[in-house]
């Protein structure tokens, strides 16, 4: 299975802002992971910058991700770029090579990931 859409979004933040920032973007997972068209959501930080965040995504489609970035719980992120953010976030989209390593929802601990279906 190869998902139709895969993005990374890199996200920096402000540094006097990081607290709030980490907290907002932590409620996107559960909910986005529970959408219809999601099929992996993962959020990371930076090793060497703990003011940049990075979502992996791999979606059913384009049209499902533009579903996804309307929903109302992502609109705060939108509505207070210019306070939280160093920058604009910037999202590029990629075209998956090789089939989607499947993973089990026991590896996952709030077993949402739902790769492997």
């Amino acid at each position: 299975m190869k998902p139709g859409c895969t993005i990374i979004g890199n996200i920096y933040g402000r540094p006097e802002k990081r607290e709030a920032l980490l907290a907002l973007l932590q409620t996107f997972i559960v909910p986005t992971r529970q959408e219809p068209g999601c099929i992996e959501y993962q959020f990371h930080v930076s090793a060497e910058d703990p003011n940049h965040f990075m979502f992996y995504e791999n979606w059913d489609s384009r049209k499902v991700l533009a579903q996804h970035i309307a929903m109302p719980y992502i609109q705060p992120i939108i509505e207070r770029e210019h306070e939280l953010l160093a920058r604009p976030v910037h999202i590029v989209h990629y075209e998956m090579l090789a089939p989607l390593q499947a993973v089990h929802p026991s590896d996952v601990p709030d077993g949402t990931n739902r790769a492997g279906r």
